[in-house]
């Protein structure tokens, strides 16, 4: 099986390369800039055509949440005109897509986890885009699986875990929002997931359980316990610590709004698609087992 997937320095993109080293039956082929670059739409069927793909990952984005307030046009070209091209691709192709959206849908106003029926509402101009990328991706190509994630974090990139850690080698206390709540979502998980919907959707001819998901870690916690939980482990480790002290969002103000509850349920991927997330605790410590926290090595990334 061989997928294209769209970005060569994201999380998912590079988790999906690191999955495939090693293993006969996948094949990862990362289609970036400048061949392929979502803010020049022109340049996506040539790119993915290219590649030759059995199936297309869509998890290039952008992703500056605050900056897009002030780019507007450059987030919409390519998270929703980008996105919609390359499932226009994936189908003049005569392939399915596999497209990664956001928790930023949601407004964030709900008592509880979201389903993929909930309404949604994006409170910014990222959430937005990413939502219009929905509606694009899925009228280009029918044969869609559209996954919302949350709070993804890897050994790869930049991503809070990261940032945790290396704020920790620098300073005794760090500040976390403990307001906002969410599902920790591990690269490493998601790309476990989209093999395995890939293999079904390969293997069975009459899949039609096509549409929109949700995918996040199993169980929830706000970001202050997402931090604690990082670095307790990094300490066990004996990587750097820090304490971690509560503030609300209000204390920590951002130009683009975040949702309070970003919860999502994936009970219909597991249901559908026989595949669930481990516990985010467990996939915590996985990640971190992957980076380099021994004290005379600190990521700085």
């Amino acid at each position: 099986m061989r997928l294209a997937v769209t970005g060569r320095e994201g999380q998912v993109a590079a988790s999906l390369v690191e999955a495939a080293r090693g293993r006969d039956d996948v094949e990862v082929v990362a289609v970036g800039r400048p061949a392929l670059d979502l803010a020049r739409p022109d340049t996506v069927f040539a790119a993915l055509e290219a590649a030759r793909p059995d199936i297309v990952v869509s998890a290039a984005a952008y992703t500056a949440v605050d900056q897009a307030e002030d780019e507007k046009d450059l987030a919409f070209t390519v998270n929703a005109t980008g996105a919609g091209k390359v499932a226009e691709a994936a189908e003049r192709l005569g392939v399915p897509v596999i497209h990664l959206s956001t928790d930023y849908v949601f407004d964030g106003a709900k008592d509880g986890a979201y389903v993929e029926t909930d309404a949604t509402a994006p409170l910014g101009v990222y959430g937005a885009s990413k939502l219009a990328g929905e509606e694009a991706v899925a009228a280009a190509n029918p044969r869609h699986i559209i996954l919302r994630t949350a709070w993804v974090y890897s050994p790869f990139g930049r991503n809070f875990v990261k940032t945790m850690l290396r704020l920790a080698a620098d300073r005794d206390e760090i500040a976390v929002v403990a307001d906002q709540w969410g599902n920790p979502t591990s690269a490493l998980d998601i790309t476990d997931a989209i093999l395995h919907a890939a293999a079904k959707v390969r293997d069975d001819r009459n899949f039609v359980a096509f549409g929109v998901y949700h995918l996040a870690g199993e169980g929830d916690t706000n970001w202050s316990g997402f931090a604690r939980h990082i670095l307790d482990t990094s300490r066990a480790l004996g990587g750097p610590y820090a304490k971690v002290r509560d503030i609300a969002t209000a204390d920590y103000p951002t130009k683009a709004r975040r949702p309070q509850n970003s919860r999502l349920s994936s009970a219909k991927f597991a249901r559908v698609l026989g595949w669930q997330a481990p516990q985010w605790r467990a996939s915590v410590d996985v990640a971190i087992g992957h980076l380099p926290i021994g004290r005379t090595c600190i990521p700085v990334n």
